[in-house]
């Protein structure tokens, strides 16, 4: 999830180094290749991502939180949403000590495992009516844990892609990552929908709800193998070499890279305050005010991925035009703007709720298309894969982490205006780091 080197290997300052596409290079790995394995790696993230946050509204409310009313259920329930968000920054450092030890398989490998097997767990636990207390504590264990395994899932292989790009194209493949997410929201939201519709609720809040859980696992294997299949080629770590892509420990990142991590992770603000906004906390407002039937909130929803792919698509060909930084900037205006309508459209019934889902979906696929491909582009060749993981953790950690939380608790306490202005803080913060951060200003 990364961009174009400003010092591109072939520049000064990186004696030696080749690119894919020098004569010479030993590495032979086509884009597309390197594109299916960032696409399937990052949908099997994000859809364990999803199947939780989609539970912490339907189901954990009732089964973890029972003794809650219906919004101080779903409060806790976010509180543990964030929980992931939290331990991911550690999962990346402590997963780079494994790669630096045993080599970038075994990390994969271990990371997937831990990231599916927490997710799994969770099909397993008791609810509160069975254990009490201590199943909101093994749910709290879970989601560290599946920050944990999702921070040590890193494989560089959107880096990898956005450096054997073709120049004029860098913006196309930069958004291939982020299909990922919408893909792997509609895989979520769709298992949730048939469940939630076929079933009864009791049998859904019993039994029906674990099953997402249960697909994560095969999920994360299917995933596992096609990384794995890139991960161990002899290309590959040619071409990891050739670009120096190799594990840097954090201290070293946070002492001599942490201006870039911070200002990266502030540079995609408004996409990642937009992405909880439009895909969890709907649901949640939805089913306290109980304006629509939830069931139809998750196919307005599902129509509104299809929508975010086709607009990440879009923002590639954008990009290409018009720079990568200028279409961040250009989309979190339009955020700005929507942010203004939020309050009128999520409270204005059904009809407004499912606009402002569609259209955040579509700003939403606009944003986020290019924003992992801006927010490492001003890092030295050697940090910028250790440097891309750590940026995109603390994006989403400042961005979206808290976003279905605090958005949700100051709208019930003063109403939706405070969507308004968390997405507006945003969109500033996103046009200030873009502002600072000269290396923007470059060709890219």
């Amino acid at each position: 999830m990364s961009s174009s080197a400003h010092q591109s290997p072939t520049q000064p300052g990186v004696p030696g180094a080749q690119t894919a596409h020098d004569h010479g290079s030993k590495s032979r790995i086509a884009p597309e290749e390197i594109a299916v394995g960032v696409v399937v790696g990052r949908a099997s993230e994000y859809f364990d991502f999803f199947v939780f946050g989609i539970a912490a509204v339907l189901v954990f409310p009732h089964v973890f939180f029972p003794f809650a009313d219906g919004l101080h259920g779903l409060l806790y329930s976010f509180t543990l949403f964030s929980f992931a968000f939290i331990s991911r920054p550690f999962g990346t450092a402590l997963f780079m000590n494994v790669q630096r030890r045993w080599g970038r398989s075994v990390k994969l490998t271990a990371a997937l495992f831990v990231l599916g097997t927490a997710t799994a767990g969770m099909a397993f636990l008791p609810g509160h009516a069975v254990i009490g207390d201590k199943a909101i504590w093994l749910l709290a264990f879970f989601r560290l844990v599946q920050g944990i395994g999702f921070g040590g899932s890193w494989d560089g292989l959107p880096s990898l892609l956005a450096m054997n790009a073709p120049p004029q194209r860098r913006g196309w493949y930069s958004m291939m990552g982020q299909l990922g997410a919408p893909i792997g929201f509609i895989i979520a939201a769709s298992l949730f929908l048939f469940l939630h519709w076929s079933l009864d609720p009791d049998d859904f809040l019993t039994w029906g709800w674990r099953y997402p859980f249960y697909v994560a696992f095969a999920v994360n294997v299917v995933a596992l193998f096609a990384r794995l299949r890139l991960v161990v080629t002899n290309e590959y770590t040619a071409m990891l070499e050739e670009g120096q892509l190799e594990p840097i420990s954090t201290r070293e990142m946070v002492r001599s890279q942490g201006y870039n991590i911070f200002l990266g992770a502030f540079a995609a603000l408004a996409s990642y305050a937009l992405f909880h906004l439009v895909t969890v906390f709907p649901l949640s407002w939805i089913s306290l005010q109980n304006t629509q039937d939830l069931n139809s909130v998750l196919i307005v929803q599902l129509c509104g991925a299809v929508i975010a792919i086709i607009c990440t698509v879009i923002s590639g060909r954008i990009a290409d035009r018009i720079g990568r930084r200028t279409t961040l900037g250009l989309f979190a205006l339009f955020i700005g703007v929507f942010a203004l309508f939020a309050p009128f459209l999520m409270g204005g019934g059904s009809v407004g709720q499912d606009i402002f889902i569609l259209v955040g979906f579509g700003l939403l696929g606009l944003s986020y298309g290019q924003a992992a491909g801006t927010v490492t582009s001003n890092f030295e060749q050697r940090f910028r894969y250790t440097g891309a993981a750590l940026t995109t953790d603390f994006a989403w950690l400042f961005g979206a982490a808290f976003a279905p939380l605090v958005a949700l608790g100051l709208s019930a306490e003063f109403g939706l205006i405070a969507v308004s202005g968390y997405l507006l803080s945003g969109a500033v913060c996103t046009l200030l780091a873009l502002r600072i951060n000269k290396a923007f200003e470059t060709k890219d």
